[in-house]
Protein backbone atom coordinates (compact mmCIF):
# COMPACT_ATOMS: atom_id res chain seq x y z
CA UNK A 1 0.00 0.00 0.00
CA UNK A 2 1.27 3.09 -1.22
CA UNK A 3 0.33 4.96 2.34
CA UNK A 4 2.75 2.41 4.26
CA UNK A 5 5.55 2.92 1.74
CA UNK A 6 5.40 6.74 2.76
CA UNK A 7 5.25 6.53 6.42
CA UNK A 8 8.28 4.24 6.68
CA UNK A 9 9.90 7.00 4.80
CA UNK A 10 8.86 9.96 6.80
CA UNK A 11 9.70 7.82 9.82
CA UNK A 12 13.19 6.87 8.34
CA UNK A 13 13.89 10.68 8.06
CA UNK A 14 12.70 11.70 11.27
CA UNK A 15 14.97 8.89 12.89
CA UNK A 16 18.19 10.65 11.00
CA UNK A 17 17.35 14.17 11.89
CA UNK A 18 17.86 16.27 14.74
CA UNK A 19 14.62 18.48 14.04
CA UNK A 20 11.10 17.40 13.35
CA UNK A 21 9.98 20.69 12.24
CA UNK A 22 12.77 21.10 10.10
CA UNK A 23 12.30 17.59 8.48
CA UNK A 24 8.38 18.07 8.96
CA UNK A 25 8.54 21.74 6.53
CA UNK A 26 10.89 19.77 3.95
CA UNK A 27 8.73 16.48 3.46
CA UNK A 28 5.47 18.72 3.37
CA UNK A 29 7.64 21.68 0.50
CA UNK A 30 8.48 18.30 -1.63
CA UNK A 31 5.19 16.52 -1.23
CA UNK A 32 2.85 20.02 -1.62
CA UNK A 33 0.97 19.10 1.41
CA UNK A 34 -0.62 22.41 1.54
CA UNK A 35 -0.48 25.97 1.43
CA UNK A 36 0.96 28.39 2.74
CA UNK A 37 4.28 26.40 2.45
CA UNK A 38 5.48 27.07 6.14
CA UNK A 39 4.88 24.63 9.36
CA UNK A 40 3.28 26.46 12.03
CA UNK A 41 3.11 25.81 15.89
CA UNK A 42 0.38 26.40 17.82
CA UNK A 43 0.97 25.59 21.99
CA UNK A 44 -1.86 24.67 24.45
CA UNK A 45 -1.15 26.66 27.36
CA UNK A 46 -3.73 24.56 29.33
CA UNK A 47 -2.61 21.55 29.29
CA UNK A 48 0.07 20.03 31.50
CA UNK A 49 1.08 16.35 32.10
CA UNK A 50 3.10 15.59 35.16
CA UNK A 51 6.73 13.94 34.26
CA UNK A 52 6.53 10.18 35.40
CA UNK A 53 9.31 8.57 36.97
CA UNK A 54 10.92 7.34 33.73
CA UNK A 55 10.90 10.74 32.58
CA UNK A 56 12.43 12.30 35.21
CA UNK A 57 15.01 9.30 35.11
CA UNK A 58 15.70 9.68 31.53
CA UNK A 59 16.65 13.28 32.18
CA UNK A 60 18.58 12.67 35.28
CA UNK A 61 17.45 15.58 37.34
CA UNK A 62 18.13 16.52 40.73
CA UNK A 63 15.23 16.43 43.56
CA UNK A 64 15.07 20.48 43.36
CA UNK A 65 15.28 21.02 39.58
CA UNK A 66 11.95 22.40 38.04
CA UNK A 67 10.16 20.10 35.07
CA UNK A 68 8.38 21.85 32.64
CA UNK A 69 5.65 20.46 30.19
CA UNK A 70 4.68 22.06 26.70
CA UNK A 71 2.30 21.11 24.33
CA UNK A 72 2.36 21.87 20.77
CA UNK A 73 1.01 21.22 17.05
CA UNK A 74 2.52 21.42 14.06
CA UNK A 75 0.06 22.41 11.14
CA UNK A 76 0.82 23.13 7.76
CA UNK A 77 -2.00 25.37 6.77
CA UNK A 78 -4.95 23.54 7.92
CA UNK A 79 -3.44 20.72 8.62
CA UNK A 80 -2.32 19.04 12.04
CA UNK A 81 0.71 17.20 11.36
CA UNK A 82 1.91 15.99 14.65
CA UNK A 83 1.21 16.83 18.20
CA UNK A 84 4.31 17.22 20.80
CA UNK A 85 4.15 16.64 24.17
CA UNK A 86 7.88 18.11 25.69
CA UNK A 87 9.28 17.78 29.58
CA UNK A 88 12.29 20.04 29.50
CA UNK A 89 14.82 21.59 32.29
CA UNK A 90 14.69 25.35 32.51
CA UNK A 91 17.49 25.66 34.42
CA UNK A 92 19.60 23.59 31.88
CA UNK A 93 18.55 26.30 29.09
CA UNK A 94 19.05 29.98 28.67
CA UNK A 95 17.32 32.55 30.13
CA UNK A 96 16.23 33.73 26.55
CA UNK A 97 15.39 30.19 25.27
CA UNK A 98 12.46 30.04 28.09
CA UNK A 99 11.54 33.37 27.52
CA UNK A 100 10.84 32.38 24.14
CA UNK A 101 9.41 28.96 25.04
CA UNK A 102 6.73 30.15 27.42
CA UNK A 103 5.47 33.44 25.55
CA UNK A 104 5.35 32.22 22.26
CA UNK A 105 4.10 29.08 20.06
CA UNK A 106 8.03 29.02 18.47
CA UNK A 107 8.90 24.88 18.27
CA UNK A 108 10.91 23.75 20.68
CA UNK A 109 13.75 23.01 18.39
CA UNK A 110 13.69 26.20 17.02
CA UNK A 111 14.02 27.77 20.34
CA UNK A 112 16.93 25.44 21.81
CA UNK A 113 18.77 25.27 18.24
CA UNK A 114 21.66 27.02 20.07
CA UNK A 115 22.64 24.50 22.45
CA UNK A 116 23.93 22.45 19.07
CA UNK A 117 21.58 19.34 20.75
CA UNK A 118 21.37 16.04 19.63
CA UNK A 119 19.02 13.68 19.30
CA UNK A 120 18.04 10.19 20.61
CA UNK A 121 15.19 8.60 19.73
CA UNK A 122 14.46 5.91 22.41
CA UNK A 123 10.89 4.29 20.93
CA UNK A 124 9.43 4.33 17.57
CA UNK A 125 5.72 2.87 17.56
CA UNK A 126 4.16 2.36 14.33
CA UNK A 127 0.56 3.34 14.88
CA UNK A 128 -1.08 2.40 11.56
CA UNK A 129 0.03 -0.85 9.34
CA UNK A 130 -2.51 -1.38 6.55
CA UNK A 131 -1.75 -5.51 7.76
CA UNK A 132 -3.11 -5.17 11.71
CA UNK A 133 -6.33 -4.15 10.01
CA UNK A 134 -6.71 -7.37 8.10
CA UNK A 135 -5.76 -9.76 10.53
CA UNK A 136 -8.88 -8.82 12.47
CA UNK A 137 -11.95 -10.79 11.52
CA UNK A 138 -14.28 -8.31 12.55
CA UNK A 139 -13.38 -5.61 10.15
CA UNK A 140 -15.03 -4.71 7.68
CA UNK A 141 -13.95 -4.39 4.18
CA UNK A 142 -14.57 -0.67 3.93
CA UNK A 143 -12.61 -0.59 7.26
CA UNK A 144 -9.43 -1.80 5.93
CA UNK A 145 -9.01 1.68 4.12
CA UNK A 146 -10.11 3.62 6.97
CA UNK A 147 -6.26 4.94 8.21
CA UNK A 148 -6.12 6.32 12.03
CA UNK A 149 -5.85 9.76 12.89
CA UNK A 150 -2.65 8.70 14.91
CA UNK A 151 0.19 6.92 12.24
CA UNK A 152 3.44 7.03 14.21
CA UNK A 153 4.73 7.90 17.56
CA UNK A 154 8.27 8.64 18.71
CA UNK A 155 9.98 9.21 21.78
CA UNK A 156 13.09 11.28 21.96
CA UNK A 157 15.94 12.68 24.36
CA UNK A 158 17.24 16.30 23.38
CA UNK A 159 20.65 16.28 25.01
CA UNK A 160 23.32 19.34 24.65
CA UNK A 161 26.47 19.14 22.74
CA UNK A 162 28.11 18.33 26.42
CA UNK A 163 25.81 15.03 26.84
CA UNK A 164 23.71 16.48 29.32
CA UNK A 165 20.14 15.33 28.73
CA UNK A 166 17.47 18.37 28.51
CA UNK A 167 14.34 17.37 27.42
CA UNK A 168 11.89 14.29 26.36
CA UNK A 169 9.63 14.83 23.84
CA UNK A 170 6.71 12.49 22.41
CA UNK A 171 5.66 13.24 19.08
CA UNK A 172 2.51 11.99 17.46
CA UNK A 173 2.52 12.03 13.82
CA UNK A 174 -0.84 12.10 11.95
CA UNK A 175 -2.66 10.58 8.99
CA UNK A 176 -2.50 14.51 7.64
CA UNK A 177 1.13 13.43 6.20
CA UNK A 178 -0.46 10.92 3.11
CA UNK A 179 -2.15 14.90 2.15
CA UNK A 180 -0.08 15.35 -0.54
CA UNK A 181 -1.53 17.66 -3.88
CA UNK A 182 0.79 15.67 -6.26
Amino acid sequence: MRQYSILQMLNARLLASKSATQTLQKWCDEHHVASPAKIRAVRDINLTKPASDDILHALDVSDDEQIEYRSVQLFYGDFVLSEADNWYVPSRLTVEMNHILNNSDTPFGVAVESLNFHRRTDEVQLLWHPNSMAENPQTTSFELFVIPDQILQHRAVLKTEHNIPFSIVIETYTKHIFDTKQ
